[in-house]
């Protein structure tokens, strides 16, 4: 048997990120900058390296109110254009060195107007860093507008995600507490893009189980799952390794409605207990349209050529499963049909040949 691929190998692989969110990406050294910039004070430490552990440290301890507050710091940093361009730009310039060629990275524009900016000047400065941060790096991004949960505000988001998206934004999103905010909350607008014909995903099925991606999908129109990891409770294997789908799991496999999956935040968040035993492993064995993503890399102290080098570890995914989770990210990328094509014949298929050819 060939050697598994290195993940210095990985990181030359062309590859594909769907889930990734800017305020859980940023560099320690960026946030230290920007706070001193900003009058941002209540950073836990001023040396990146002591503040990149932190990061990390508070990720990991199985506290959630910790958790959430590692946020506090990163958008807190995050309230003026100047930083906003800045930040985008380093996260296209990070993924780009990662091996990325097209991501599509979200952020909540509500979050970051404490400072007087408006939603439209979040969203220009934005799609300002991304547009600097990936020239001539052979990387294209687009933006995924989220709105909150537990907002009121995602049919304002929802509109502007519509009219800003011939300039760089991919498509909508809604992400937060699952538990008591589900996504019917939102219908209205989920129902106005539909009519307009644009592309939109759900936070779903990560810490609340079937009903969040049952209505996600059913009731929403969802064309995504954000993280969807939950659906392994509607597959019941027996001891010979035998898989029997339910209604939902089958609808969701048979529709080919891709899942956006983050191996590393999800052992965080506790939806799952290992890489190893990632649900992952079940569902890419049923032929799910599953992806590989980040979440957080500043929270989950990962990158997407990381995160596969865990899973060919864990499961001996090779080249051809690496393309394959690629390819199938890329099919289900918020792009026209030409665009993806054009990616997965013109630059993913020949860039796996060519490692596949030199290992």
């Amino acid at each position: 048997m060939s050697q598994l691929p290195t993940l210095e190998e990985i990181r030359q692989a062309p590859k594909v990120l769907l889930h990734d969110h800017l305020d859980g990406g940023l560099r320690p050294e960026t946030i230290v900058d920007l706070a001193r910039e900003t009058g941002y004070d209540r950073l836990p430490t001023t040396d990146p390296d002591a503040l990149r552990t932190w990061f990390r440290e508070a990720s990991d301890s199985g506290s959630l109110e910790r958790y959430l507050e590692t946020f506090d710091h990163t958008v807190g940093v995050m309230q003026t254009r100047e930083s906003l361009v800045r930040v985008a730009a380093e996260c296209a310039e990070d993924l780009a060195n990662d091996g990325v060629v097209y991501a599509e990275v979200r952020y909540a524009p509500e979050q970051h107007t404490s400072a007087g900016l408006s939603l439209e000047e979040v969203i220009e400065a934005v799609l300002e860093g991304f547009r600097t941060g990936s020239e001539g790096r052979g990387i294209r991004v687009g933006t995924l507008l989220t709105a909150m949960r537990h907002q009121a505000r995602s049919m304002e988001i929802a509109e502007l995600a519509v009219r800003y998206r011939d300039v760089g934004v991919a498509g909508f999103d809604i992400a937060g507490a699952e538990a008591g905010y589900p996504p019917t909350r939102h219908l209205d607008a989920f129902e106005y893009l539909q009519r307009e014909n644009a592309h939109f995903t759900i936070h779903a099925g990560e810490a609340f189980g079937l009903p969040s991606i049952w209505q996600a999908i059913q009731w929403c129109g969802a064309d995504r799952l954000g993280h969807g990891v939950r659906i392994i409770d509607d597959i019941a294997v027996s001891g010979d390794g035998d898989a029997k789908l339910g209604r939902l799991a089958a609808y969701v496999r048979d529709k080919r409605i891709p899942l956006e999956m983050c191996p590393t935040s999800n052992l965080q968040t506790g939806a799952a207990s290992s890489i190893a035993e990632h649900p992952i492993g079940l569902l890419r064995r049923l032929n799910f349209r599953v992806t590989v993503n980040t979440d957080n890399r500043l929270m989950s102290g990962t990158t997407v050529s990381e995160e596969f080098a865990k899973l060919s570890e864990a499961f001996g995914y090779d080249w051809d499963d690496m393309q394959w989770f690629t390819v199938n990210a890329m099919k289900s990328a918020f792009l026209p049909f030409d665009d993806r094509l054009a990616l997965i014949n013109g630059v993913i298929k020949p860039g796996f040949a060519r490692l596949k050819w030199q290992a």
